[in-house]
């Protein structure tokens, strides 16, 4: 386990293109970490709530969410769900969280809200990771003031690259603007199948633009994994012996060094 006299480590896991595995990294690197002892919080801060309903909380009975914390109606401590997971926690998204969009538009301060709201507890996790909507907009904003860094899932496919420019570049905008210590930490390679020559070709060339900031460790294409979160349990849980389980604990012990 961590020191606990240091904040967590907060991360903003963001892709602007849709199912890239950006929600399944954030539950199952979450679930690793957890698994090696951290204490681990996890933030859904997209309106679909996907990581919310893959660690087996329901959207619809939420009481309180992130959507509740963004506008200031409570503190971000009283949303927290333990989960079943130990050492792992949760702040689930909702389905009001696709209007704070529009909500915070007019609102004071609206690009730092997550970052006020996470100050209070930024000590009692060793990681804090932000699952992000597939958009560049004020939710999305908000996560990269609160992160230090980003963790960027890209799919080995086709056009993995193609606006990948345009989200460092957002990330550019926000260091210059509203966080000066923000960067592009991590690069993930997922959905790797090892069969094809294209996601090798895709692997190089990803490694090619962004060196040693890609992870080692590439997540392979499963069914196990996109399997599990219908059952609201992290690969970890659901198949713990699966090369998905494998791959993200290899992958936590990688971010964690």
């Amino acid at each position: 386990m961590e020191s606990e006299n240091h904040p967590a480590r907060v991360v903003a896991v963001a892709n602007q293109k849709g199912g890239v595995g950006k929600t399944t990294t954030t539950i199952n690197l979450g679930a690793a970490l957890s698994e090696q002892g951290s204490r681990v919080l996890l933030i859904d801060l997209d309106p679909q709530s996907n990581a919310t309903t893959g660690l087996g909380v329901s959207s619809r009975d939420v009481e309180t969410s992130v959507y509740d914390v963004l506008l200031g109606q409570v503190p971000l401590a009283s949303v927290v769900q333990k989960l079943d997971v130990t050492g792992l926690s949760l702040v689930p998204s909702s389905l009001a969280l696709a209007g704070a969009e529009i909500e915070l538009v007019t609102a004071f301060s609206r690009e730092n809200r997550l970052q006020k709201a996470l100050e209070p507890i930024v000590f009692d996790y060793d990681w804090i990771l932000v699952d992000c909507p597939p958009a560049l907009g004020l939710l999305t904003v908000n996560a990269l003031v609160a992160a230090d860094e980003v963790l960027v899932p890209i799919q080995c496919e086709y056009f993995a690259l193609e606006g990948l420019g345009q989200l460092v570049g957002n990330v550019d905008l926000v260091r210059a603007n509203l966080n000066p210590d923000l960067k592009v930490s991590t690069i993930v390679l997922v959905m790797f199948d090892a069969r094809t020559n294209l996601s090798e070709q895709v692997a190089e060339e990803v490694r090619s633009y962004f060196g040693d900031r890609v992870c080692r460790q590439v997540i392979p294409r499963s069914i196990r994994l996109s399997e599990a979160p219908s059952f609201g349990q992290p690969i970890t849980v659901f198949d713990p012996t699966s090369k998905g389980a494998l791959a993200y604990r290899q992958l936590a012990m990688e971010v964690a060094t």
